[in-house]
């Protein structure tokens, strides 16, 4: 089995799409007004609006309403991306933090809420577990 993707249902698709792209540097490809992903080496970020969840299952996801995921992203250098997006991201929920497990992060919140990681592998055993990932 691979994970290929994480969905993410929104009430503005084109929002959350602008945002992501800026955020990440990831163009979006779209499959419909609906439907836009944002492709990277190893995963892909689907942005899906709240029409689409019908095709599921009804009432199945509500948009802004992500309580328990953080959805992360490999970056080479986390400080920097946190002088990238300061005045463009208006959620910042802890700035650049080296964690316990080797990792520095930037968490923040999307325009609907979501949590979002950006990291960067900092300690000998974080570098090797990550050896070669960083793409930004």
């Amino acid at each position: 089995m691979n994970f290929v993707s994480i969905r993410i249902i929104t009430g503005d698709v084109a929002r959350l799409v602008e945002f992501y792209e800026r955020a990440t540097g990831v163009r979006a490809v779209w499959a419909t007004e609906d439907f836009a992903e944002l492709r990277t080496p190893v995963a892909t970020l689907a942005i899906a609006g709240t029409r689409t969840v019908p095709l599921f299952a009804p009432g199945s996801a509500r948009p802004a309403d992500n309580h328990s995921v953080i959805t992360e992203f490999l970056v080479g250098d986390v400080d920097r991306v946190h002088q990238d997006l300061s005045g463009f991201v208006t959620d910042f929920v802890s700035g650049p933090t080296t964690m316990p497990w080797g990792n520095r992060s930037l968490l923040l919140r999307d325009p609907d809420g979501n949590l979002v990681n950006f990291f960067t592998p900092v300690t000998p055993e974080a570098v090797a577990k990550f050896a070669g990932g960083a793409v930004r």
